[in-house]
């Protein structure tokens, strides 16, 4: 007690003293265990609240480094909240560090993130160096031991990283450069320009309009003057004080006459230290790198942690041997890297990527290689044709010629079966070339064999329209003694039984299924060839299960109606055979595509409907293809090879199937008409009646999503719309397109866009409309697709691992690539005088796509 009986107010933690204005803010310690424990009696309970909630909001303490000499120390990036650790909100206040302990923080070198420049932003001089960190990281380092777990908890949940050549690994997507010196006297507006100057003052006042404040510094280099304005940011008078000179940087900007920066980078000089024009012009001429970034991971954020990492990054092994590094005139790894996520000039970071995308390549090639030998090193059951057997008598009864095109690839798939080697061959073919028809030739040469053939569908219509396809190609004879049986997850209990005993005893030589297959309880006598349809549809697991269910490897023969380009196949199926069915069969009368650009021609929409109709007329059927099921809900398997998010919600002027069908109904010149609709939602017995109905005739237009992308043949359908046709991608109208003009009737395709015409989403319908040939589309798809697609899921089921390599772009260098690793192979199949490459194979290649790559 004080005089007078007066309680003497009682003295607080730094701390807590300085959120209730007391004592001046200090850099708390967020680490509990730091925390010294309290002496005094249990504060009230307004000060203790006052305390938990500045304690929240303390700024991290300085860390030391892992070493034990200090690290050099540079300034925080001066943008607003540039300096806050990850997941700190951008104009986020600042506590300003008091003299004693802002010194204490320089000397020990500041935290994990002030490590790379000087405290006047330059590059480290050998000096400097000398203060580095000991005790160097290599690329399999955690990064949790480098960045601190926060940060690394941060890129993990973002991008999956936990070490750091995979976070190394995370190129910048493009450069931006600050811009050139530039004299205030000839600023131009809304354009990024780099000034050296000096301030003249400053001010800070409140808005009128809202709560908040406004920073407000005005610059000089002489000729004119300059007002850099930051919102919410009155913590920078304490940085850009008068007489301070530095280099600012940003974006001009007009408001009210006056010209100004609004939240722009700038550098400041030490106070003794006069501006250096080469430094300047060095600062200015660098290139930033912009990453790819998230919502909660910005890319200065990403810059930052990079260069935490390279700092400490030690000498990187070489997997490129000496002679092609010579040879290529590319750069050592280690350079490659600092150059790419630090350059000085353009060239360092064009040189780098040049570098990094030959290693990739070269990398990924020597993977693809090995797997493809490790497969043909197992040992399968050679499946023949007997004489007389089931093979021959199927093809004395096809009632057409095979093309020159099936022939010779089921002549190689029949080479490939004789071999005591499991098969592992892709056949690639246009719509509607017959490639069924080739794969059912090799499951007879498996039945002759006594072996049992599966083929998997990605849907239970194809799984559908695949066995009645066959059981009508087989006839009733070959039918019955082969037992062709469906197994799909949708059929009703006892059937699905029946049909699961009739596999397990060996009883069904041919088995159709969708993923039910996959099951435990789906199991073969004795499983000899696997046949996958549509193989994007499905991811590595999932293939990789059905293989598993035979007694020793099966033959695997992948199926897909999407042409590959050769780089493509080189890339994404390097250890697969790849066979090519380019002729169409006999009798196709060809199909003619049209766009309907209702952007410019908004009356051809009544057409649509009359060109349908006179179809109708003439005794067809016709299609029409809607992207979503009804409104806020995309038919699943949009994203896969459309440009729709399958989780996105639909936009309320996006085609519907339920919405379609009530227009139709209301349109006079479709009354009388049999209209129904299909989608994936539906049971399975009401979607497969339907297309039974449709394909008796029974229905005259099926409103449909991609349902019946693939599989459905129907010879009478001769017309297609497909509304909003820029929904989808290049391939997936090419596949729709292929459900028409399958008989003898030309077929008829309408492609419905609003898009501009000088959009990409046009472009791609615009090539679709252009040509029928499905290879030539397959290269302009691949030009039009977003980075890193090609191994996306449409391919591997997982997500992409490409990170520099693109295929349509780098064919020589992967061939180049390719071929150096066949001969290094070729003399070290282990890869035992090569450590730096086997180091490299297994870093580079994560868990998912190594799984997928050897699994096919």
């Amino acid at each position: 007690m004080g005089r007078g009986g007066l309680r003497r107010p009682r003295r607080l933690p730094r701390a807590a003293g300085a959120a209730l204005g007391r004592r001046p803010a200090q850099q708390p310690r967020l680490d509990p265990a730091r925390r010294r424990p309290c002496r005094r009696s249990p504060r009230p309970l307004r000060r203790r609240l006052a305390l938990r909630r500045t304690i929240r909001h303390r700024r991290a303490a300085p860390r030391r480094p892992l070493g034990h000499r200090p690290l050099p120390a540079h300034p925080r990036p001066h943008r607003g909240g540039a300096g806050d650790p990850a997941g700190t909100p951008r104009g986020a206040p600042r506590r300003r560090l008091c003299h004693r302990r802002a010194a204490r923080t320089r000397r020990v070198g500041g935290s994990a993130y002030d490590r790379g420049v000087t405290p006047n932003g330059r590059e480290p001089s050998p000096a400097d160096e000398a203060d580095a960190p000991v005790g160097a990281i290599g690329l399999d380092a955690r990064l949790g031991s480098v960045l601190g777990k926060r940060t690394a908890d941060a890129l993990k949940r973002a991008f999956g990283y936990e070490t750091a050549g995979a976070f190394l690994a995370h190129y910048p997507r493009r450069y931006a450069l600050r811009g050139e010196l530039t004299a205030l006297a000839t600023l131009p507006r809304d354009e990024n320009v780099t000034i050296v100057a000096e301030v003249l003052e400053v001010r800070s006042r409140e808005m009128r309009q809202r709560r908040g404040s406004i920073f407000e510094a005005k610059i000089s280099d002489g000729t004119g003057i300059l007002t850099l304005t930051f919102f919410n940011q009155k913590w920078r008078e304490n940085e850009l004080r008068p007489g301070r000179r530095g280099i600012f940087a940003g974006k001009v900007s007009d408001y009210r006459g006056a010209l100004q920066l609004a939240h722009p980078d700038y550098q400041l000089f030490d106070d003794d230290e006069a501006p250096v024009e080469a430094e300047a012009k060095r600062y200015a001429e660098a290139p930033i790198p912009i990453y790819p970034a998230t919502a909660s991971l910005t890319s200065w954020q990403i810059a930052k942690a990079i260069r935490v990492v390279l700092d400490r990054l030690g000498e990187v092994p070489e997997p490129i041997p000496a002679a092609v590094l010579a040879d290529r005139r590319l750069l050592g790894q280690r350079t490659a890297l600092e150059r790419i996520h630090r350059p000085e000039r353009e060239t360092d970071w064009q040189a780098a990527r040049r570098t990094l995308r030959f290693t990739e390549a070269f990398v990924l090639q020597t993977e693809l290689l090995r797997r493809r030998a490790g497969l043909r090193a197992q040992v399968a059951e050679a499946r023949e044709p007997v004489p007389g057997g089931l093979l021959e008598r199927f093809d004395a009864a096809l009632p057409f010629e095979l093309t020159g095109d099936q022939l010779e690839v089921s002549a190689e798939i029949a080479a490939d079966l004789a071999h005591p080697v499991p098969m592992n061959r892709l056949v690639q073919g246009e719509v509607g070339s017959g490639k069924t028809v080739v794969a059912l030739r090799a499951m007879l040469a498996v039945a002759d064999s006594g072996g049992q053939s599966a083929l998997l569908a990605p849907t239970e219509v194809l799984a559908a329209q695949h066995l009645r396809s066959i059981t009508k190609m087989l006839g009733p004879e070959l039918s019955a003694r082969l037992m062709p049986t469906l197994v799909t997850g949708q059929l009703p209990a006892a059937e699905r039984r029946r049909a699961l005993l009739r596999v397990a005893a060996g009883q069904a030589s041919i088995v159709v299924g969708t993923h039910a297959l996959l099951g435990e309880q789906a199991q073969f006598a004795d499983l000899g060839l696997v046949v996958v349809d549509e193989q994007h549809r499905f991811g590595v697991e999932q293939r990789e299960a059905l293989r598993l269910k035979g007694r020793r490897p099966p033959h695997v023969l992948v199926l897909t109606a999407t042409p590959i380009p050769r780089t493509v196949a080189m890339t994404v199926f390097g250890d697969l055979d790849v066979s090519t069915i380019r002729q169409l069969p006999a009798g196709r009368a060809g199909i003619e595509t049209f766009v309907v650009p209702l952007a410019e021609r908004p009356r051809w929409a009544g057409r649509i409907w009359e060109r349908l109709a006179e179809e109708l007329a003439e005794g067809r059927q016709a299609f029409v293809v809607c992207p979503a099921i009804e409104p806020k809900a995309l038919e699943a398997g949009m994203a896969e090879d459309g440009m729709a998010d399958a989780e996105e919600e639909a936009p309320a002027q996006l085609a519907t199937v339920t919405g379609t069908l009530a227009e139709i109904a209301r349109i006079p010149a479709f009354e009388g008409r049999r209209i129904a609709g299909l989608h994936g939602r539906m049971p399975a017995e009401e979607k497969d009646r339907v297309m039974q109905d449709f394909a008796a005739g029974d229905i005259d237009v099926l409103v449909a999503t991609t349902v019946i992308e693939v599989g459905v043949d129907v010879p009478n359908a001769s017309a297609m719309v497909v509304l909003d046709a820029d929904r989808f991608g290049v391939s997936q109208l090419h596949q729709l397109r292929g459900r028409v003009g399958r008989g003898g009737l030309p077929g008829l395709c309408l492609l419905v866009t609003r898009q501009p015409a000088d959009s990409l989403a046009r472009e791609r319908v615009d090539a679709v409309a252009s040509t029928l040939d499905g290879f030539e589309l397959a290269r302009v798809d691949l030009e039009l697709r977003r980075e890193g697609d090609v191994l996306g899921e449409q391919q591997s089921g997982g997500r992409s691992s490409l990170r520099l390599l693109r295929v349509a772009r780098d064919g020589e260098i992967i061939a180049e690539a390719r071929g150096l690793a066949a001969e290094i192979l070729e003399n070290d199949p282990d890869l035992a005088a090569h450590p730096a490459l086997e180091a490299a194979v297994a870093r580079r290649l994560d868990d998912e796509t190594s799984g997928y790559l050897s699994k096919g």
